[in-house]
C-alpha cells in the first residue's frame, strides 16, 4: 500500500519557518521526503541555524509591497507543491480603549496580508502541481475570543476568511486550501511572552502552563509536534479530500 503521507519528490515553502511552529513543521516535511524552503525576516536566518539543504530566502511580510518580494520568491523557485503560510506576529495584549492605529496596520499587514500575498503569489505553482496543498496558520482566536486580544482575534478571524475564500479560488486549478488553530503550544515566543508578565506581577510561566494544561480535557497542552503532525497530514495525499477546514490543534482546550 503506498504511504499517502510521503512527500516524496515534492518541494514545501514555508513562510516563518526558521523557528518555532514553522520550524517544525518544516522538519516533518523534510522528514517525509520534501526539499524545504524558507522565507524569513534577514535578522531570523541569520541567528538560526538550518540544515544545509534547506533553501532560504528573505522576506518582511510587514511591508505593504511584500506581494512584489513573493512573486519574484515564487518565479525563482519554481515548482512547488506545498505552501505552509506559517508566518504572524502576535501582539501586545490591549483592552478597546488602547488600541494603537499603527501597531493595528503592521499586524493586519503581517497576519493577514502576509497569508493572503503568500497564497496568491504561489497559486500558479500549485495549480501546476499534481499534489498542490496550501496550510495557513490560524488560532483559536480565529473562532473565539478572549479579553485585551481585539488586534489578534480580529487578524485570526480574517485569516479564515482568506482561507475559506483561497479554497475555492484556488480549488478550481486543484489545490486544496485549510487552516491549523493551535492553542496555546510553550514556543519560545509565548514563554517570553509569559516571563514578561510573570516580571509585572503575574504567575510564573511554570505556574501559568499549568493553568492552561488543567483547562484542557486531555490534562495537557498540544505541543510544536502536534501542530507539525496535522500540517504533514493536511500537505499530504492522505487528506486529498479535504479543503477549506480549519483543524483545531489544543488538546480539548475548554
Amino acid at each position: 500500500m503506498a504511504n499517502t503521507n510521503s512527500l516524496k519528490g515534492r518541494t514545501a515553502v514555508v513562510t516563518g519557518g526558521s523557528r518555532g511552529l514553522g520550524r517544525a513543521i518544516a522538519r516533518k516535511l523534510a522528514d517525509a521526503g520534501s526539499a524545504v524552503v524558507i522565507l524569513d525576516l534577514p535578522e531570523a536566518l541569520a541567528k538560526a541555524e538550518l540544515p544545509s539543504d534547506w533553501t532560504t530566502f528573505d522576506i518582511d511580510l510587514s511591508r505593504p509591497d511584500c506581494g512584489q518580494a513573493l512573486e519574484a520568491i515564487a518565479d525563482e523557485v519554481g515548482a512547488v507543491d506545498i505552501v505552509i503560510a506559517n508566518a504572524g506576529v502576535v501582539p501586545p495584549w490591549r483592552g478597546m480603549r488602547q488600541l494603537d492605529a499603527a501597531e493595528w496596520q503592521t499586524v493586519m499587514t503581517i497576519n493577514v496580508w502576509g497569508v493572503a500575498a503568500t497564497l496568491g503569489a504561489f497559486a500558479a505553482a500549485l495549480a501546476r502541481s499534481d499534489h498542490g496543498s496550501a496550510v495557513v496558520m490560524a488560532s483559536i482566536n480565529g473562532y473565539k475570543a478572549h479579553p485585551k486580544q481585539v488586534l489578534y482575534t480580529t487578524s485570526k478571524h480574517a485569516v479564515l476568511g482568506v482561507m475559506r475564500a483561497a479554497a475555492l479560488d484556488m480549488g478550481a486549478d486543484g489545490t486544496r486550501v485549510n487552516a491549523i488553530a493551535p492553542g496555546p503550544i510553550a514556543t519560545d515566543a509565548l514563554m517570553a511572552r509569559l516571563e514578561s508578565r510573570h516580571s509585572n506581577g503575574g504567575p510564573s510561566p511554570d505556574q501559568a502552563l499549568a493553568i492552561l494544561a488543567a483547562e484542557t480535557s486531555t490534562g495537557r497542552l498540544a505541543t510544536e509536534d502536534d501542530v507539525a503532525e496535522v500540517a504533514l497530514w493536511l500537505a499530504s495525499d492522505a487528506a486529498g479530500g479535504i479543503t477549506g477546514t480549519v483543524v483545531p490543534v489544543e488538546s480539548g482546550l475548554g
